[in-house]
This record gives structure tokens, C-alpha cells and sequence, in this order.
């Protein structure tokens, strides 16, 4: 039996972190066997809050395609593309921006807060929100529907954003006749990691994340700084290892001699120093395979973006397909065989 295609993506706009990791690729590595998987490289996505620094984007294009290489993502079994050499993903977002109501986007609750970020930001004014923020949706939908898409993995608080791609095919279904596929969310269990500095997010711009790149003397430096139970005055006082983001990573990465850690933070008989430093040996174990894959991409650029060429032609050819369905069903399917 064919297996069913998912579609998801990442925007370039940095080094991958262990929120992206823990929240989202190690599950793509499971998918892969699965499902017939297409990951995007968004980069037309990133430009929408980056227009102004397309260098950024250019560079992250290949550092995020080396991340996925190096935690699991096969180009074996999956198609790794780049959404800019697509463009009949920019012509279908143009067909289906004529179905969309700027309320409609504008009641999105992903894109309503992160509207509240950007004027929180810049300003109450709204003027520094950009149509193709607003409008980026649309552009996801296109994303998911070009390549036929069935299945979307995603977290909770991106359910909005796919429950707008099916109403989006569902209004292009009615009015032209059945032609898109209905994509279906494939909800991921995976939970949204904390920063260490104990904020409920992991994120490049609020300076809490460790990443799968860092060297060792970074990981250090992190890792002794993160906050631990703040009513641990001495060495010898007990803690609440619920409330250490130390033990939270102890957690995260299954370290064997967890419930040591646990109790002996709980009767005091561990120092937050121990800790940490036992951390930062773990945490260098686990990524010690991760960064020997990094490094044989980076010291092998050709070969990443061969894998880029040859997943971005093959996606095409499916976008090509699709929007010939689409062309045919609007009847604006013109002499295609002349042109």
C-alpha cells in the first residue's frame, strides 16, 4: 500500500536548538518510516519577518538542512526542498488569497499573538505588520496542498493554522470541483521544551537555549547558569527538583542515574555544582553523535546541496502536477501544450 505524504517545515533563521529537537524533529525521525515525507526549508516563510535581512535567511538555508541531516532526517526515505525554488507554491498562494477574508486571518489565534508580539515590539500602531505576515496562512496552506499533503505534524498550537488550509481547500473543492486534497493534522505528543532560565519556551531570541552545535565550553557556560531552586541557599539544604531546570534537563535527556539526582537534591546531600557538572557530561554524550554527522556535512557542503537540488526537482515535479489540476479545474489551463 502507497504510503500517505506528509508536509511539514522550518523556517532558516538559525542554528537548530534542542526546542526544536525535542519538540518537533525527533518525531519527523519517526514519521519517516511512516510516511512519504516532504520537509521544506521555509525560506519565503522566514523573509517575512526577515525581508529586510535576506543574508540571514541565505545562510541558515544550508545550517538547518545540516541540523535535520544530523539528527535522523534521511534523504533516503525523505525529500528535503527549499520553498523558494518552488514557485507554483507562490502561484497557488495568489489563487488562494481570493478565498480568504483579511478577518478571517486577522481572528487566526496564531496569528492574533503574534501580531501582539510585533506590536509589543514596534509599537501599537500595527504599521509594522507586513500583507505577507498577515497573509503567510495562505502560504502555508499552498505549501501543504501543493505537494498534496494528507497528513501535517503538528503541536496543538498550530491547529489553527491547518484548520485554516482545510477551510481553504474545502472553499476551492466547492467551488471549482473536487481537485485538493483535505490534509488531516497528525498530532504530535512531544512537549514544548523550557529555556534554561525556566521560561515555558526554548528560543533563539530570548537568549535560554543550548544548540546541537554548541562546543562544549558553550554548554558549560549554559549549564552552570541555569536556574535551579531558588530556596536552595547552601550546599547541603534540600530542594524541589521540580523547580530546577538541571533536573528538568536530567529529565529530558533520560540520564540512567535520574532518581539519584532526584533524591538527592530532595534530602540535601547533592550541591547544585555536582549537579550541573553531571549534566554537562551527559548533555556532551548525547550530542557527541549529533555534531560527528555536523561536522561531516559541514566539511561536505557539495554534498548538502546536492541533497537540496535533488529533493527541491523532485518536489517540483509534483507542484508541477498539482497545479496543472488546479489550472484545468479555475479553466485558465491555457495552451498548455504551446507554452
Amino acid at each position: 500500500m502507497e504510503k500517505k505524504r506528509i508536509l511539514t517545515g522550518i523556517r532558516p533563521t538559525g542554528k537548530l536548538h534542542f526546542g526544536h529537537y525535542f519538540g518537533a524533529v525527533c518525531n519527523w525521525v519517526k514519521l519517516q518510516d511512516q510516511y512519504q515525507s516532504f520537509f521544506e526549508i521555509a525560506d519565503v516563510q522566514a523573509l517575512t519577518d526577515n525581508f529586510n535581512n535576506p543574508e540571514k535567511v541565505r545562510m541558515n538555508v544550508r545550517e538547518v538542512t545540516i541540523d535535520l541531516l544530523s539528527l535522523g532526517i534521511d534523504p533516503k526515505k525523505s525529500t528535503i526542498f527549499v520553498q523558494s525554488t518552488i514557485p507554483e507554491i507562490a502561484e497557488l498562494t495568489v489563487y488562494y488569497s481570493n478565498l480568504v477574508t483579511m478577518a478571517r486571518l486577522y481572528r487566526n489565534p496564531t496569528v492574533k499573538t503574534e501580531i501582539k508580539q510585533k506590536k509589543a515590539l514596534f509599537g501599537n500602531t500595527g504599521e509594522s505588520v507586513t500583507y505577507g505576515f498577515v497573509g503567510y496562512p495562505v502560504s502555508q496552506a499552498a505549501d501543504i496542498t501543493a505537494f498534496e499533503g494528507a497528513c501535517v505534524p503538528v503541536g496543538e498550537d498550530q491547529l489553527p493554522l491547518i484548520e485554516q488550509t482545510r477551510e481553504i481547500v474545502h472553499k476551492f473543492n466547492t467551488i471549482y470541483g473536487e481537485t485538493l486534497v483535505v490534509p488531516e493534522p497528525v498530532l504530535s505528543n512531544n512537549p514544548r521544551i523550557k529555556g534554561l532560565d525556566g521560561n515555558e519556551k526554548m528560543g533563539k531570541s530570548l537568549g535560554n537555549a543550548i544548540y546541537l552545535s554548541d562546543t562544549r565550553e558553550d554548554i558549560e557556560k549554559k549549564i552552570m547558569s541555569a536556574v535551579t531552586d531558588a530556596n536552595k541557599i547552601r550546599k547541603d539544604d534540600p530542594a524541589n527538583p521540580d523547580v530546577c531546570m538541571v533536573y528538568y534537563y536530567h529529565k529530558l535527556l533520560n540520564n540512567p542515574n535520574i532518581k539519584t539526582v532526584c533524591g538527592e537534591c530532595k534530602n540535601g546531600a547533592r550541591g547544585c555544582v555536582t549537579c550541573k557538572k553531571e549534566l554537562i557530561e551527559v548533555m556532551n554524550a548525547f550530542l557527541e553523535p549529533i555534531q560527528k554527522k555536523r561536522y561531516y556535512y559541514e566539511t561536505h557542503p557539495k554534498e548538502v546541496d546536492e541533497i537540496l537540488i535533488e529533493g527541491s526537482r523532485y518536489a517540483r515535479q509534483i507542484a508541477k502536477s498539482t497545479m496543472n489540476n488546479v489550472r484545468k479545474s479555475m479553466q485558465i489551463d491555457y495552451f498548455n501544450e504551446e507554452i
